[in-house]
């Protein structure tokens, strides 16, 4: 399993005997190392059903299943390959009764959450009803429930917000639903609390892998310490300097823990990167040098030198777009690039690409704008994903109310109004409440005949759902369904325009398509709940719906220049990249408080994420790399006079180093890893005398 790896990856592919930390710089093959860790593990006797790799998205879960499947075969679909989250629903499925949840519980999305914490904190404000919702997902993350976020609230309006939090979650107790935190929250809890529950599933796991290590939070390490149990039977991989999502929970803590928590670990550092030139590295390198290191390290590469680091001076942010598109047909001009989609502009914030989308049309040059809308987020995919999620948990309040007035089914709103009333007082679900006895009390008769005709209705679609067993069954009753509610109907009597309508019926179409598709098992489970090849019924494909963000079918390959936000852009990677938009107050992104005055502690903390994300968008760059800035920038409504970001200075293009020769460091690497053999040989030798 050795073959083709560099002493570094094999070292760590090797290491079988405890808990190891792999510290994998950009570009240094980490799901290379994960897949064949995964093999080696499974060569030494572990059992492929026993190994646990997990990752941050299912697109990263997506490639390592079909690495693993490459080089280690069919083992690899035993191997649970999948998200934190996707694990989270996995082990609620399961044991998440013991906590009061049924197996067919509802995953909210945002917009669900939106609504019930309007509700709960008695406002029609969907911004406000999102701040608190960022609020309550940072605590969550923190391992805090309703009373210890009031316990630690700073002021009043936390005060308030962890009132609305004991209120929300209530209802979402009452709903038999959770939100995408609790998918990691509760199963923290199940392990912690449940001591049967804990041994069940550290007997189940026998090697964790993380990916990503770097952007765990502080409840996803609990998590994975309680299921890695005492012995660490782990291997977790990342990279301190591409740490850039503090904003989110993640926590460089997670790092400095590990050597505390595991004074046996084992740390193997991965510097020799296999995608930049030396001439990026070493602007990379520079770059990041200022921050303080947890692990130090410094890549290389065999590539060569390649083409210099440019800067562009730009006269004003259109200016700046106009050099953008000069460079894109110089470069291909001098056949340095073929293709569009060899090219990505990376830059700080959204509100950035504006410029760069007009200056691309202009030039009839096409392009895409990597993080837009999710397929998922359309009004119509979320329709059928509220039938699909009323179908699996009848409890679902939120999924109920979408589909009972979509489309249109003569149930007004004061109807709804009274069955919401109605089932409160009596603590029970609307689609609970529709089926009482006591109903025709606050109803008339004619409108609870039609709540009982759609429940009834809901009940044979649930019922047919669980009975439709694999592609094809699967598909002709989508689209029977569909036909019986008049959704197409319904989309093209919503339009003015004929060809917005024709083009969401198309979506629902390739919606319905794909979904047959994991019925007949032709696509991987992305969220890792289901990985066989076997067929499934709809109900099964259904349960997971909420987990995934995008059909990957729809993700082809287009020969389109890529515009991207540098977080975005992590983990990807472009022949030709252009860093735009690196001005002082974007990049680094407002490094002073409101009274200009820098704030020691926390300004200290941001500045160097800041940096590490510069780090990441130099090192998404392979052949080539230009940064630009613009002496001009709009802010509001006002043109300022900009200057040019401290991490340019910081990369020290302009001077005269001692280019580090790759073979010179491959030479001490041998040299340590002789070293490492020898008196790895010797401690054996030692040990086996009699």
């Amino acid at each position: 399993m050795s073959a083709g790896l560099n002493l570094a990856q094999q070292e760590a592919v090797n290491y079988l005997h405890g808990p190891c930390l792999v510290l994998a710089g950009a570009g240094s093959g980490k799901t290379r190392v994960i897949t064949h860790k995964i093999g080696r593990l499974i060569q030494a006797g572990l059992e492929a059903e026993r190994i646990a790799a997990i990752t941050f998205t299912n697109k990263a879960a997506a490639e390592m299943r079909e690495r693993a499947k490459q080089l280690v075969g069919r083992d690899a679909r035993k191997v649970l390959i999948c998200t934190f989250h996707a694990l989270g629903v996995r082990m609620m499925r399961q044991d998440g009764s013991v906590l009061g949840l049924k197996q067919q519980f509802s995953i909210l999305d945002t917009d669900d959450v939106t609504g019930i914490l309007k509700d709960a904190g008695g406002t029609t404000d969907a911004a406000t009803a999102r701040t608190w919702q960022w609020t309550i997902s940072g605590w969550k993350n923190a391992g805090l429930n309703a009373a210890e976020a009031a316990a630690q609230a700073k002021d009043g309006d936390e005060q308030m917000i962890a009132k609305i939090m004991a209120r929300y979650e209530e209802r979402l107790t009452a709903y038999q639903s959770v939100d995408f935190d609790d998918l990691i929250g509760m199963p923290l809890k199940l392990l912690r609390d449940f001591p049967q529950v804990r041994a069940k599933w550290q007997k189940m796991v026998g090697h964790v892998l993380v990916d990503e290590y770097q952007d765990t939070n502080a409840t996803q390490y609990e998590l994975l310490k309680l299921l890695v149990g005492e012995r660490g039977r782990f291997t977790a991989v990342g990279d301190d300097d591409q740490s850039i999502y503090g904003w989110r929970g993640a926590t460089l803590d997670n790092l400095r823990k590990l050597p505390v928590d595991y004074p046996a670990l084992k740390v193997i550092k991965l510097e020799q990167n296999y995608r930049s030139t030396s001439a990026i590295l070493r602007a990379a390198n520079n770059v990041i040098q200022p921050n303080p290191k947890l692990f130090p390290k410094t890549l290389f590469s065999e590539l060569g030198e390649g083409e210099p680091v440019r800067v562009v001076d730009c006269d004003s942010e259109e200016h700046e777009g106009e050099r953008m598109v000069a460079r894109i047909q110089s470069t291909r001009a001098n056949g340095l690039a073929q293709e569009w989609k060899d090219f990505a502009v990376l830059y700080r914030a959204n509100h950035q690409a504006r410029v760069f989308e007009q200056a691309l049309r202009k030039a009839a040059i096409p392009y895409k704008v990597s993080g837009g809308q999710s397929f998922f987020d359309r009004a119509e995919i979320r329709d059928l994903c509220a039938w699909l999620r009323l179908w699996v948990n009848n409890d679902d309040d939120p999924a109920f109310l979408r589909c009972v007035t979509t489309p249109k089914r003569g149930i007004g709103h004061q109807t709804l109004g009274s069955l919401g009333v109605f089932a409160g007082k009596y603590k029970l679900s609307l689609f609970e409440a529709l089926f009482s006895s006591s109903l025709g009390s606050v109803l008339a008769a004619r409108a609870v005949g039609s709540l009982h005709e759609f429940g009834r209705y809901v009940n044979d679609l649930e019922f047919r759902a669980r009975h439709t067993l694999g592609a094809e069954a699967a598909k002709a009753f989508l689209l029977e369904w569909l036909k019986e509610i008049g959704y197409e109907k319904h989309l093209y009597d919503g339009e003015d325009n004929e060809k917005v309508a024709a083009a969401r019926w198309t979506n629902v179409l390739d919606f319905i398509d794909w979904m047959s598709k994991r019925c007949g098992g032709e696509i991987d489970d992305a969220a890792g709940v289901a990985q066989s090849s076997e067929r499934k019924n709809l109900l099964e494909v259904a349960q997971t719906i909420a987990l995934l963000s995008t059909i990957s079918e729809r993700e082809k390959d287009q020969n389109v220049v890529t515009l991207s936000t540098l977080h975005a852009a992590k983990g990807l990677e472009w022949p030709h990249v252009i860093l735009a938009g690196c001005v002082e107050g974007m990049l680094p992104f407002k490094p002073e408080d409101a009274d200009g005055k820098p704030v020691s502690e926390a300004f200290t903390a941001r500045l160097q994420e800041e940096r590490r994300l510069m780090y990441v968008g130099i090192t998404r760059a392979q052949r080539t790399l230009a940064v630009s800035w613009s002496k001009k920038r709009k802010k509001g409504r006002e043109l300022v006079v900009a200057q040019p970001s401290r991490f340019i200075a910081e990369m020290a293009l302009d001077k005269v180093t001692t280019r580090e020769d790759p073979r010179e460091k491959l030479k001490a690497l041998r040299a340590e890893f002789a070293k490492k053999s020898a008196d790895s040989a010797a401690a054996a030798a030692a040990a086996n005398a009699p």
